[in-house]
């Protein structure tokens, strides 16, 4: 359980060995995708244990939602890093990717010997009701505090119309949130007088935090450290290659896996949905690494795990060595194909991280830019609620297809495939949190039971 504070006494700051502990737990109990896992992170650092205040949390989001690859790690990553530096930010990264990638790789190896997953449904159909309860809580909490003014407001309903109706890209909506927030400030000052009044309110009302408006991370942006920071990392991303290349050859299926993520890494805007399509036409039909069908068997695997939903990725790299294994048992190539695609995928996130975040703590308290930030603070919550959305249609309808007119692009729920034991389970969790106050753990553990029963029997 957190430690409780005094709610007028700052918290404090905790050893890297005590955050290591909680980012291990949020990466365990990370379900959900994106959504489950921002407001996992938002219950357990900014709520309960108020290691972050709630306006840098989403100074932290805003940035994360305008770079390639999955948003939550690069969260999580960059409140590490601004708790306890590089170590931290390394340390909240990989804790959050491992225990997902561990249990992908087992799955992984189960695949590949039986060709069989019917089994996990009864496990994890708890668990994502639970979660649903968890990312609602999450969005009443994030609205009440980003959304101050009607422009606030009307910035977020366009943002969500954006997403959800035309299912536009998360970092242009970002992007133009805060082009439309930077223009209100300079032709409308009043309108900007409003927006840096409501992000300073917001300010004053964060409780008392260990990250608040007035933390500044001991890591200053230099052109010295850009060139370290982008060194250091280019080089982890490609020492791979030279080291299989050394030792099996360069011209062989790990080489087309490092090649293929490294570039779908840069080009993963909008979440892994974005370019999962892409990922199973090039596995299936130019590569050959996964037979039609498979790549449907990956994402059910990935999206009944913990972490980020592109570890994907690495089913489909375990799959391409484990058909391919040069002379190695083929369970030995195929874990070196996975940890091979996440390595290419998550590698360039850290470099982002840690190359981008000095400069953005630096314009945090530039003036001219507080109309755009409060834009992208209340643009950030129309993108947690299409995330809401989309996880609540999924979890509550067994199918859903898509309504395509024109411009317009929209889930739509097979209606007669409405789950009345997910929606029950949900109202479940629900209930624990709102009203029995319990726990996240205690509430997913008593959903994944109750739905393991509900499925078994």
């Amino acid at each position: 359980m957190p430690q409780q504070h005094d709610l007028n006494v700052t918290p404090v700051h905790p050893s890297l060995a005590e955050a290591a502990k909680v980012w291990a737990r949020i990466g365990v109990l990370g379900f959900g995708g994106p959504a489950g896992q921002i407001a996992l992170m938002h219950k357990e650092l900014v709520e309960q244990r108020r290691w972050i205040s709630e306006s840098r949390f989403l100074h932290a989001l805003n940035f994360c939602m305008l770079l390639p690859g999955p948003e939550a790690q690069q969260l999580a990553t960059y409140i590490g890093w601004l708790l306890h530096g590089t170590r931290g930010g390394i340390a909240a990264g990989l804790l959050f990717i491992l225990p997902g990638f561990f249990v992908i790789l087992g799955l992984s190896c189960a695949y590949a010997l039986f060709q069989q997953t019917d089994w996990l449904t009864g496990l994890f159909f708890g668990l994502k009701a639970a979660v649903l309860a968890i990312v609602i809580e999450a969005v009443i909490r994030v609205g009440r505090r980003a959304l101050k003014t009607r422009f606030a407001l009307i910035v977020a309903a366009l943002a969500f119309a954006a997403l959800f109706f035309f299912d536009l890209p998360f970092p242009l909506v970002v992007l133009a949130a805060g082009v439309a927030g930077y223009v209100a400030t300079r032709l409308q000052p009043a309108t900007g007088e409003k927006a840096v009044a409501a992000a300073a309110k917001q300010a004053l009302a964060d409780r008392p935090s260990v990250i608040d408006s007035s933390f500044f991370p001991d890591s200053a942006s230099s052109w010295s450290r850009t060139f370290q920071v982008l060194a250091t990392w280019l080089v982890l991303w490609i020492a791979p290659f030279i080291i299989i290349g050394i030792m099996l050859g360069f011209a062989t299926v790990y080489t087309a896996i490092g090649l293929f993520f490294s570039k779908m890494a840069v080009v993963t805007f909008g979440g892994a949905y974005a370019v999962l399509a892409y990922v199973a036409q090039q596995a299936v039909e130019a590569y050959h690494w996964l037979k039609p069908g498979e790549m449907l068997d990956g994402l059910a695997l990935a999206e009944t795990t913990p972490g980020p939903l592109v570890l994907v990725l690495s089913f489909v790299g375990f799959m391409a060595a484990f058909r391919a294994p040069l002379g190695l048992d083929p369970l030995v190539s195929g874990l070196l194909g996975a940890t091979l695609a996440a390595w290419v995928t998550f590698i360039p996130c850290f470099l982002w991280i840690f190359l981008g975040a000095p400069y953005v703590e630096a314009l945090r308290n530039n003036r001219a830019l507080s109309g755009a930030l409060a834009a992208i603070s209340a643009a950030i919550t129309g993108v947690i609620l299409n995330l809401a959305v989309w996880f609540s249609l999924h979890v509550l309808f067994s199918s859903v297809d898509r309504f395509a007119a024109g411009p317009m692009s929209m889930p739509l729920p097979v209606w007669q495939t409405f789950q009345l034991p997910a929606f029950g389970l949900a109202l479940l969790a629900a209930a624990l949190l709102f009203f029995f106050k319990r726990g996240v753990v205690a509430t997913l553990a008593i959903c994944a039971v109750a739905g393991w029963l509900i499925r078994g029997f």
